[in-house]
């Protein structure tokens, strides 16, 4: 996604420095003419606004706090939109953090994948004051097609899960669909197709159709963007923070469970669409 996100950004013209944890994924970016830095503390020294997507709350620390981390040289006045998927409390530690090397920070966690990144067609969804937020909502609308500013951070954070949690629980329900009609021995694409132009039917069908198809048909899906383990994260994240709130969500817990099952079975790398088409075909040999 960040690459994707860079990309966006370089069309429009802007000058980007990028790192990232693992240097080999900046090579893209880097042959279209992005400068690398060796480490957080230089691209910041480099950079008017710094932009962050990480995978949960550890990669957050140790970009952010580590040794030649984002905060570790002379931040003042300088503009962080951090924009990974994690729970309230980390956005706003992080935040406050920021804060008090006088620079600012607002979140914005985005929907979508890597073709809307690309395209400057995510959602995002903003945690920050309003001064802040209106520094950063000039790039924020280079990136998205939608932006609401949803209240202080660590909203965008909760905003964010919210929207996640009934996509995540639909790909386990929807293979629970598909065991119930895989009798009736229809085609993989007639499947997709009548489900898709249903009531039950939620957009990510239209947008994932063909590679959803793919992974009925045994075939090779294409690029994978969205793979099982970095769903699994977000639906442990998300039954974290509802505890925290003092409540429970039980078919969120339950979907948890099916995608750490596909996980230990070895599918964890593999596409989001694993989930539907592993419990649509158990029992097989």
């Amino acid at each position: 996604m960040g690459a994707a996100i860079g990309q966006r950004l370089m069309s429009l013209g802007h000058e980007l420095a990028v790192w990232n944890r693992t240097a080999e994924k900046t090579r893209p970016l880097a042959a279209a003419g992005a400068k690398v830095a060796a480490t957080p503390s230089q691209l910041v020294a480099s950079s008017e606004t710094i932009i962050t997507i990480l995978t949960d709350a550890a990669a957050i620390d140790a970009a952010y706090r580590g040794k030649d981390g984002l905060l570790a040289g002379d931040v003042a006045g300088k503009l962080f939109i951090e924009m990974s998927t994690v729970r309230p409390e980390t956005e706003r530690a992080l935040a406050a953090a920021v804060r008090k090397k006088s620079a600012i920070m607002v979140e914005c966690p985005v929907g979508g994948t890597v073709g809307p990144a690309r395209d400057g067609k995510l959602f995002g969804f903003v945690g920050g004051e309003a001064a802040d937020f209106a520094r950063a909502r000039p790039l924020l609308e280079q990136m998205c097609r939608r932006i609401e500013h949803v209240g202080p951070v660590g909203a965008g954070a909760k905003m964010k899960l919210a929207i996640n949690l009934p996509l995540l629980v639909f790909w386990q329900a929807f293979g629970e669909a598909l065991a119930l009609c895989r009798s009736l021995g229809l085609d993989a694409a007639r499947i997709v197709d009548i489900f898709a132009d249903t009531s039950g039917g939620p957009n990510v069908l239209k947008g994932r159709a063909a590679a959803l198809t793919a992974a009925l048909q045994g075939k090779d899906v294409g690029p994978i963007t969205v793979d099982v383990d970095a769903m699994r994260k977000d639906l442990r994240t998300m039954v974290e923070e509802a505890r925290s709130l003092g409540t429970t969500l039980p078919v969120t817990s339950s979907a948890l469970q099916c995608y750490d099952e596909a996980s230990r079975a070895g599918l964890g790398k593999g596409d989001i669409t694993t989930i539907p088409v592993r419990w649509m075909k158990q029992g097989d040999g």
